[in-house]
């Protein structure tokens, strides 16, 4: 049986991944040994049921940004007897899930071997996504190597650590954003080895993945800029 709990947050007011949850339900429900979901009081409330009645344990919260609802979800599952955990993004997971199944199950299984893996995109599945996704999230990517003295796609939406790395981030996390900041607080703080893996499975797909409203090029790239300096900034003095 697996050791190993999912961490993952939702946002989805149009119900978009209604389908594809009804398709991947029982494969995500055998793979981990616990279910834990933060969903925002915006979301369909369709699928906020359809949560309910699965083997999902769900909070709603406010919606105050990815941050906050990830570490409300880290904050949940610390109620679990598991001692690791998947943090993956919803329309990650089951991207993931429903194009490279195997690799998603590979991938889980190693992560009682590790205090904390990054976990990333091969070149292949980073060029599925928006230019201007790519090309910020490189920057992101290149800052975030040197201040971990490795190669990583940090940027991907998806992380494992084991219950103490768990609770290193639960005590030291604040940032605006986490992608960066819980790996730097497991290496800096805890102390803990930090590894990385790259998988296909955390491609692009629009239908899925793709952000809600309607921006211009221009903002787009503005508002890919902006998350790249946070998360930069956050890998750079984080732990410091």
């Amino acid at each position: 049986m697996s050791q190993v709990a999912l961490l993952t947050v939702t946002h989805d007011p149009r119900g978009k991944n209604i389908e594809l949850f009804k398709q991947l339900q029982a494969d995500i429900e055998q793979l981990y040994s616990e279910l834990y979901i933060t969903v925002s009081d915006e979301t369909s409330t369709e699928l906020i049921e359809m949560m309910e009645r699965s083997s999902f344990n769900v909070k709603i919260i406010p919606k105050k940004g990815a941050a906050q609802a990830r570490r409300e979800v880290l904050r949940f599952g610390l109620e679990s007897k598991s001692h690791y955990y998947h943090y993956c993004d919803f329309d990650r997971l089951l991207t993931w899930g429903k194009n490279h199944l195997t690799e998603l199950k590979n991938t889980v299984s190693i992560i009682p071997n590790h205090d904390y893996i990054i976990i990333g995109r091969t070149e292949r599945a980073m060029n599925t996504h928006p230019v201007e996704w790519i090309k910020t999230e490189r920057i992101t990517n290149t800052i975030c190597s040197l201040e971990l003295c490795k190669e990583v796609d940090i940027t991907a939406g998806s992380c494992a650590f084991s219950k103490r790395s768990a609770d290193y981030i639960h005590t030291h996390s604040k940032e605006k954003m986490t992608d960066a900041e819980w790996a730097m607080i497991v290496q800096r703080i805890g102390q803990l080895d930090v590894q990385y893996k790259a998988v296909e499975g955390l491609e692009y797909h629009e239908k899925t993945n793709g952000v809600l409203g309607t921006k211009s090029d221009t903002e787009k790239w503005l508002a890919r800029l902006r998350l790249s300096l946070i998360i930069s900034e956050t890998a750079y003095k984080t732990g410091k």
